[in-house]
């Protein structure tokens, strides 16, 4: 049995591949209540890493109750061993993966039982269109490791691309081929301009902040109950702001477009805030993703594109805020998925499905460069290898002669290249040590000086799933290979 995946900062959606139609599989909670999604949320119980709804279970108020773990995975130096913290106790972010994973997994299971289906587990899985490589391959194996044969990763902007051709194939004519998908979601904000071709779908561009989405939606409304209750400056351990937090994400995703007032439990008042001052408070944040927008439209006028519209999901985007500020400045081509969350989840499964016909061509959304050292190491440069945008399963080599004695290079994936040739926002990729002199052993206490070295061949590689691989190879000599 197939299905999409799509494992979001605050909710986990699985939908199925179920005869052409996709449909979000419902999980219960330990009361039997069923629900759309599984909370991507961690606690202990002893040792052991609960997730999903079995950490709900032991009470959002347990002083080890942790959310938005995945949003620790934007942070540009992870790997499986980075530590999530969890209360006063810390775990490794592939520990805490894999055991959100086998959260899925068993829902899955439960949703298989139902109907008698015991075949292997197959799921497409989306990532955020800005990703660097170590967590793309960390939510791969996270999943592998569960027991899901994971057919591969698609960029979740990309996936809603087919979700909206598969309801509004209809606004889509000769004239207008392309749409932007606008993806807000708890933690991560993306945006990618795709032209459309019946079923075939071709990212042009994406772009991104690994950092911005509900979680600080609900950080702005804590602090303006507080502002409203005078207590600005007061002291809140985890486990208070945990439940301050909650109880701004509650009342905000209450919000309908005619609210005039949120009202807040602190524990020993009820406090009241204008929605207006609210509002007030994230528009600079809903403007920072409009601002990002603004390579990938061209114009301010829709009517002068072949854009047939901007279309708006994941959770955040439900708030009545951001499709009004998109709407007063892009006018009425402006759409939001009648399950802005489920949106992705149904994507990927339409791409996990071989019966639905549709094809993407998708691109990188960071680029690859190394910094090197010259001039026997007093000083650094930047080379870019494979531009952001470039297409996925792309293959760079260069070669040249080594000047130095010493190789130590720092590969990075970068957003992109200012003026200056500095890059943007970068995430280390992979640092590499190596001796181009064959005499040298010890390449970590050896200076480095000028030398007239061998021939040095360097290939990146990007694969499908847009993890990147390197590997350095001494012409004569020593070969290096990293992958990550």
């Amino acid at each position: 049995m197939r299905f999409g995946i799509d494992v979001g900062t605050t909710r986990t959606i699985v939908a199925v591949v179920d005869r052409g139609n996709y449909p979000i599989v419902n999980v219960e909670d330990a009361l039997g209540d069923a629900h759309e999604f599984i909370p991507s949320v961690a606690a202990l119980d002893g040792a052991e890493i609960k997730a999903g709804w079995d950490a709900v279970t032991l009470g959002t108020d347990h002083p080890t109750f942790t959310r938005s773990f995945k949003r620790i995975m934007s942070e540009p130096s992870i790997t499986s061993q980075t530590r999530v913290q969890l209360g006063e106790h810390s775990r490794s972010l592939g520990e805490v993966l894999r055991a959100h994973a086998d959260t899925v997994v068993a829902a899955i299971k439960s949703y298989q039982a139902q109907s008698s289906d015991t075949s292997e587990i197959e799921a497409v899985l989306g990532v955020p269109a800005n990703a660097h490589s170590a967590q793309r391959l960390l939510t791969l194996s996270a999943f592998s490791e569960a027991g899901i044969k994971v057919l591969g990763l698609i960029n979740e902007p990309s996936a809603a691309a087919f979700e909206y051709t598969h309801r509004h194939a209809n606004t889509l004519n000769s004239k207008r081929q392309s749409i932007v998908v606008y993806d807000l979601g708890g933690g991560t904000f993306d945006a990618s301009l795709i032209r459309i071709d019946g079923t075939s779908h071709e990212v042009i561009s994406s772009l991104g902040i690994s950092r911005l989405g509900g979680d600080d939606f609900d950080e702005a409304l804590a602090k303006c109950a507080l502002k409203a209750a005078g207590r600005e400056n007061d002291a809140f351990g985890s486990r208070a702001k945990t439940k301050l937090f909650d109880e701004a994400r509650t009342a905000k995703e209450a919000l309908v477009p005619q609210s005039r007032r949120l009202v807040l439990d602190l524990g020993d008042q009820d406090v009241r805030i204008p929605v207006a001052d609210f509002y007030q408070e994230i528009t600079p944040l809903i403007e920072q993703s409009l601002s990002i927008m603004d390579p990938l439209i061209g114009t301010e006028d829709l009517k002068d594109s072949d854009i047939a519209g901007i279309y708006l999901v994941g959770g955040a985007s439900a708030l009545p805020l951001v499709p009004r500020m998109l709407r007063e400045r892009f006018g009425r081509r402006v759409h939001r998925s009648p399950y802005p969350s489920g949106s992705t989840a149904v994507g990927l499964a339409i791409a996990a499905d071989p019966s639905s016909g549709f094809h993407l061509k998708d691109r990188v959304a960071r680029g690859i460069g190394v910094f090197r050292e010259f001039d026997s190491g007093r000083a650094v440069s930047f080379d870019p290898l494979i531009a952001p945008d470039a297409d996925r399963s792309t293959v760079a080599k260069r070669n040249y002669r080594a000047a130095h004695n010493v190789g130590w290079f720092r590969f990075v994936e970068y957003s992109t290249v200012h003026a200056d040739g500095s890059p943007g926002d970068i995430s280390l990729l992979s640092e590499v040590k190596i001796p181009f002199d064959a005499s040298i052993s010890d390449v970590d206490n050896t200076p480095i000086q000028k030398f007239a070295g061998p021939e040095v061949e360097e290939t990146i590689t990007v694969n499908d799933d847009g993890v990147a691989s390197i590997q350095i190879k001494v012409l004569g000599g020593v070969t290096v290979e990293h992958t990550i």
